[in-house]
């Protein structure tokens, strides 16, 4: 269960106040901002308290590596060595001496304090202009104790959003397939986890296979695939709860179902008298509406953030394409014209961009479009590679990544991957065990 963390501000001066720094996002990693994050001041008697409750040593410095490790992951930023800074937290929290954080090349500085209050985590944090000498940004939080990993997240949004402009994604949550066992006889778990790998959940048993997760943009609720009895059952689980929900079975083959922007329908496709449309229910009614009606097979339907379009692909080309069509399924036009084939593809939260997958020349490559189709750009090429999901900030991409197996048929594996929009910044998102078909949810904070 999501527990409620209370936002106090102190201290706020507008955007480009004083023309303060400000990162460029469309740069990628070639130019990472040097930032400070000084470990959080706490007094002695706030340590032991926490380290009673919480059993860590000092949740000061425990959430600073998190905010650090948040800014150094996005690529934007480079978190220097703390054994250069000059200024202990206490002080530098108060007034930092802006010429010793000037020695160290520091560009920004985030300071902070952590206190016990009426059983409650109270973390006030600054973050400070070094080279104008100024405050940007002070806030405040206050929390049950155990909620101190989703301070850090929101820290670093706060941060990440004063600096680029931009709302942040590091307070959010990845649902996605745990796999274990050998390729032909692969056990598959739903299972749930922070941005950053930690608090690794399962959701199911793994004794029925469930296949693509995918958010609500409006809940923590999930839909999601799995076969009972061999047939193809979707679901609805509410994370918070617990709660799990038929949608309903349908007959032939179902995939991939997503909600609507609203959340009060999903759109899936499935194969009805040996044929594959597209098709949405209202969750509430029941009633499904059939979108595609097209001798072609027709999958992985995505709707715009307004909700007024769908893109999904296509082979009534002859090959499979990506196209975009009315959400009543009229006006439907073809926008992907490269070499290759073109599959899942997933609309961007922002609603400028399509993300895909593209089968050309024996590779798999995850790209993104415009949505008119002009624009294309391939982030990254390997073996194999699916899935693509977008960060709630239109950002980050993540996916999956297969390996081959030897000449036994050992040696296969899935990892998840993350990239951002300029190509660059490619990293492993670590999990328990293997895994695939990630889903991205949006701010747990808003």
């Amino acid at each position: 269960m999501i527990k409620k963390i209370i936002l106090f501000l102190i201290v706020f001066f507008p955007y480009n106040s004083y023309g303060l720094i400000k990162v460029d996002i469309t740069r990628g990693n070639l130019n990472p901002l040097p930032i400070a994050v000084s470990p959080l001041a706490i007094d002695d008697n706030s340590k032991k308290e926490f380290q009673k409750i919480l059993n860590k040593k000092n949740i000061g410095s425990e959430i600073s590596i998190i905010v650090e490790r948040n800014l150094k992951t996005s690529g934007l930023f480079n978190p220097l060595n703390k054994e250069a800074f000059l200024q202990k937290p206490d002080i530098a929290n108060l007034k930092p001496r802006f010429e010793d954080w000037q020695l160290i090349k520091a560009q920004a500085l985030i300071t902070g304090k952590v206190t016990l209050v009426d059983e409650k985590l109270r973390v006030e944090f600054r973050l400070w202009d070094i080279l104008a000498g100024r405050e940007m940004m002070a806030l405040a939080f206050t929390t049950v104790p155990t909620n101190w990993r989703r301070v850090g997240h929101i820290i670093t949004d706060k941060v990440y959003e004063r600096l680029t402009g931009e709302k942040g994604y590091f307070d959010t949550r990845i649902i996605y397939v745990a796999e274990e066992g050998p390729k032909t006889q692969r056990v598959k778990k739903l299972a749930i986890m922070d941005q950053d790998g930690f608090n690794n959940k399962f959701l199911t048993l793994g004794n029925e296979l469930v296949l693509t997760p995918r958010f609500n943009r409006t809940s923590q609720m999930v839909t999601y695939l799995s076969y009972f009895r061999n047939l193809p059952r979707v679901y609805l689980l509410d994370i918070e709860t617990g709660t799990q929900e038929v949608v309903g079975d349908f007959p032939g083959m179902t995939f991939a179902p997503r909600f609507s922007p609203d959340g009060k329908k999903i759109i899936m496709s499935f194969a009805k008298d040996g044929n594959s449309d597209i098709y949405t229910m209202d969750l509430e009614s029941r009633v499904v509406d059939r979108i595609t009606n097209h001798p072609s097979i027709d999958t992985s339907p995505s709707y715009s953030p307004d909700g007024k379009y769908i893109s999904f692909n296509s082979d009534r080309s002859g090959y499979q394409q990506i196209y975009v069509m009315e959400s009543n399924g009229k006006n439907v036009k073809r926008i992907s014209f490269g070499n290759g084939l073109y599959g899942t593809p997933v609309w961007s939260p922002r609603g400028d961009l399509i993300a895909f997958t593209k089968l050309h020349k024996g590779k798999f490559y995850i790209g993104v479009m415009r949505t008119d189709g002009s624009g294309e750009r391939l982030l990254t090429e390997n073996f194999y590679q699916e899935a693509p999901s977008w960060s709630p900030n239109g950002r980050v991409l993540i996916f999956y990544r297969e390996t081959k197996t030897d000449a036994k048929g050992e040696g296969f594996s899935a990892k998840l991957w993350s990239i951002d929009l300029t190509g660059y910044n490619e990293r492993q998102v670590k999990t328990p065990t293997d895994a695939s078909d990630p889903s991205w949810s949006s701010l747990l904070s808003n």
